[in-house]
């Protein structure tokens, strides 16, 4: 899991460290020195934690004129143990919602598990999105299960065409305007 590092072709666009409005305004980090794991494997010392065990990110991009961000994740999304919607939330997803951010583009092809509580944050931020959505990318379909079966489903937009799409070869720009597309086709906007 060391060698994963979070996609880096899009620092040309933007850099959390660098943004004074980002979570991790001002983060440093090291290319040598690995302090993060996920159980007992270290993970590439780029991404950033959220304060959870389990489940670290990279905020990829985000356009806070057209209101979305970008986010790519990586370990196992534990909300029966970590609770960790309630953290990725409180600490992450609030402050950008606060800047009038209500679109967003979770990037899960390095999320391996998913163990779920219950639907209550999910829903909390489903209904604060209010005029947006939450799309979900390229997850396994054993995590695309385990949404489904707890209903999570109900507040992100997944599977299909959403779920094969070769988002590395897009700028963010383009990305969004893909991901946009599908979940208003989805959505019938």
């Amino acid at each position: 899991m060391h060698l994963v590092e979070p996609f880096f072709d899009w620092r040309n666009y933007y850099i959390a460290s660098d943004d004074p409005s980002s979570p991790f305004y001002n983060q440093e980090y090291s290319e040598f020195e690995f302090h993060n794991s996920i159980y007992n494997f270290y993970i590439h010392p780029q991404w950033d934690s959220m304060g959870s065990p389990t489940l670290f990110l990279k905020i990829l991009f985000v356009d806070y004129e057209d209101g979305y961000a970008i986010i790519e994740l990586i370990g196992e999304w534990n909300d029966a143990i970590e609770n960790d919607i309630m953290t990725f939330k409180r600490d992450v997803l609030e402050s950008m919602m606060n800047l009038g951010i209500n679109k967003f583009i979770l990037i899960g092809e390095n999320v391996l598990n998913f163990h779920y509580s219950d639907d209550c944050y999910y829903e909390e931020w489903f209904d604060e999105v209010e005029d947006g959505w939450i799309a979900a990318v390229n997850f396994h379909d054993h995590v695309i299960n385990e949404f489904q079966r707890i209903n999570i489903d109900n507040y992100f937009v997944l599977g299909g065409e959403l779920e094969d799409i070769e988002w590395r070869t897009y700028s963010p720009f383009q990305l969004f305007k893909k991901v946009k597309g599908l979940v208003n086709r989805r959505l019938g906007m």
